[in-house]
């Protein structure tokens, strides 16, 4: 089976992975409903950063401790969206309304690292029984 060799020209055209999880936790933190104070806690970044990141000027590293936390952020709102149908409404509902199994507000669990592996947790096993 022949070897697919791609040219220079052609890798330039495709976006990198910093870029595209950048761009995508930037859309998921919108349908998710949050801001940047919090999406900068969440992961782990500053506010400036933060603020950067929402204005394209300012790409998450790959092999980078929020690199892994925006790519959590992105599945957690994956599972949610599936859940809701695609609906905004529902899910920033969900996201702002206490939740006795996770016991607290999925808004403020994800700012750590373990509220927001549990909220992710949660909303993967909910799916899966869907």
């Amino acid at each position: 089976m022949p070897t697919l060799v791609r040219s220079p020209e052609q890798d330039s055209h495709r976006p990198n992975a910093s870029a595209v999880v950048s761009k995508a936790v930037v859309r998921a933190a919108s349908a998710l409903g949050i801001n940047n104070i919090a999406l900068a806690r969440t992961l782990g970044i500053s506010e400036a950063s933060a603020s950067r990141l929402q204005n394209g000027a300012y790409l998450i590293p790959v092999d980078s401790k929020p690199y892994e936390l925006a790519l959590l952020l992105i599945r957690l709102f994956r599972g949610l969206d599936a859940m809701m149908g695609g609906e905004d409404v529902p899910v920033r509902s969900w996201m702002s309304v206490r939740n006795n199994a996770l016991h607290g507000t999925p808004r403020d669990l994800i700012m750590s690292v373990t509220g927001l592996v549990a909220t992710v947790g949660y909303v993967d096993s909910a799916r899966a029984r869907l």
